[in-house]
């Protein structure tokens, strides 16, 4: 059993999420993300943002364009309206805590757990025996990611809620194996009316920055033509929009459509389909579209005007990153306490 711990006073709520560096920005993680992680801000909660460049790496990347888009990643959380002096923002690998608190947790996690995440299978194929082993162990440093922070709740998309799951399962038993009430079991923050935006090219599919078309995503780099053509050639069916939303239960690409709108206006997709209630589609993109440029110019601008100076974008997440680590390395170090590892006098 362990002895004394430190433990340090957390937050009574502490908000924690990231997303990878790997490719551009898009709309859905506008709206999946960004723009509830602004509106967090507002709530009185302690909000952690994160670009997770050590997650991106479970697959290779090409040095300089991982650099780059940590940066762009980072120029669109400040651009969405992320407040570097209201919210921490960094990237990963500058606090090794995520790191360190990741393999206590690869010893904490089992195996059958992880073979049993469907993200996993779905990325690894049938070449799983070929993909890293970061590939197939990462949802236990998603796990650290959360947990150095003891963060109370997570902003995650649909497609998430696995992994959040099993940061849960590993924290029960951290807490279960030594006797210890230390780490939060962590709530997922599901919300909003297009939680999981889907591809302009197959509704079924989440939009995806790793999509081999480009056409099936709107950039928040895409300028104002762009995502005008890329709505307009937006994958429809020939039917008006109907007056209620069951009226769209089995039209995937029609209730996509829908959904961003919602998302994009502040208002529900019900309220939506009754604005547009008999509408075809020559006159429901053309809105929409005005709307997306009108939402979305100003962030790509800003976006812009960042990337011209990068060493601006790195001081940020360098002071993002000390005050990060000023949070978890007590938690930290309250952990190698817990498992019996040794600590000499003036250590980390």
């Amino acid at each position: 059993m362990a002895g004394p711990v430190r433990t340090p006073q957390a937050a009574s709520s502490r908000i924690f999420s990231g997303i990878q560096p790997s490719g551009g920005l898009t709309l859905g993680n506008y709206l999946g993300a960004l723009k509830r992680f602004v509106e967090k801000q507002d709530e009185g909660i302690e909000t952690i943002y994160c670009l997770v460049d050590m997650h991106a790496i479970t697959v290779w990347q090409d040095p300089a364009k991982l650099r780059h888009a940590t940066r762009e990643a980072a120029a669109g959380f400040i651009a969405a309206g992320i407040d570097p002096a209201r919210s921490i923002l960094f990237n990963q690998s500058q606090v090794s805590a995520h790191a360190e608190l990741g393999w206590i947790f690869n010893c904490v996690a089992r195996m059958g757990w992880m073979s049993r995440m469907t993200q996993f299978k779905d990325k690894a194929g049938k070449n799983s025996e070929n993909v890293s082993l970061g590939l197939f162990a990462y949802p236990a440093l998603m796990a650290a990611d959360i947990l150095a922070y003891k963060a109370t709740h997570v902003p995650v998309g649909e497609d998430q809620k696995q992994h959040l799951e099993l940061c849960r399962d590993i924290a029960i038993k951290f807490n279960n194996d030594y006797a210890v009430d230390f780490f939060p079991v962590v709530e997922p923050v599901i919300e909003g009316a297009a939680t999981r935006v889907m591809s302009l090219r197959d509704g079924t599919k989440k939009m995806s920055k790793s999509d081999p078309s480009d056409q099936s995503r709107i950039n928040l780099t895409d300028d104002a033509d762009e995502i005008a053509r890329k709505i307009r050639k937006a994958r429809t069916d020939a039917d008006p929009l109907p007056e209620t939303l069951d009226g769209l239960k089995d039209r995937p690409e029609a209730r996509n459509l829908v959904n961003i709108y919602a998302a994009l206006a502040g208002h529900t997709p019900e309220q939506v389909v009754s604005d547009f209630a008999g509408a075809q589609f020559g006159t429901f993109k053309p809105a929409l579209a005005d709307l997306a440029v009108a939402r979305l110019s100003p962030i790509t601008a800003e976006m812009v005007r960042l990337m011209r100076d990068p060493g601006e974008i790195d001081r940020i997440l360098g002071e993002g990153a000390d005050r990060a680590d000023a949070i978890a390395r007590p938690i930290l170090r309250d952990v190698y306490e817990i498992t019996g590892m040794i600590r000499s006098p003036g250590r980390r």
